[in-house]
């Protein structure tokens, strides 16, 4: 398992906040797509809002999304902890270790981006993602 990954989800302010931390913390978006770029359906309205980004300014790294249509985020729901594993059996294994007695939001599941992904929210309230990228 790698170094958990902060993951910020805003209500459509996405880009804006991606700009604003560029300036603020000194860095760049180093990757970026919108839900209107992904085979998901998505409205006109969702289309340019970010599915998927991550910032790095030196050793800083966090990720960043817009909700998904239909979902809003309020303060303490708008940060998930992102693990990012080596190993499939591992994240299977922590996923269901922080799962019980939590509510699983996205079961694991593969994805069109080359991932096996879930996400969780634990019995403490806290918003997890779990993602083991497959080998190319």
């Amino acid at each position: 398992m790698e170094a958990i990954i902060p993951y910020l989800n805003f209500n459509g302010a996405a880009a804006e906040a991606l700009d604003f931390y560029s300036k603020a913390l000194n860095g760049e978006v180093v990757y970026k797509q919108t839900f209107g770029e992904s085979p998901m359906e998505s409205s006109e309205e969702q289309k340019n809002k970010i599915m998927h980004a991550s910032f790095q300014a030196g050793d800083l790294h966090f990720l960043v999304s817009d909700s998904m249509q239909g979902q809003s985020v309020t303060s303490g729901t708008n940060l998930s902890l992102s693990l990012n594993f080596n190993d499939a059996d591992e994240m299977n294994k922590t996923f269901a270790a922080l799962s019980e007695g939590g509510k699983i939001t996205m079961e694991l599941q593969d994805t069109f981006w080359g991932a096996r992904f879930g996400m969780l929210q634990d019995k403490y309230g806290f918003n997890w993602m779990f993602n083991h990228d497959y080998k190319k």
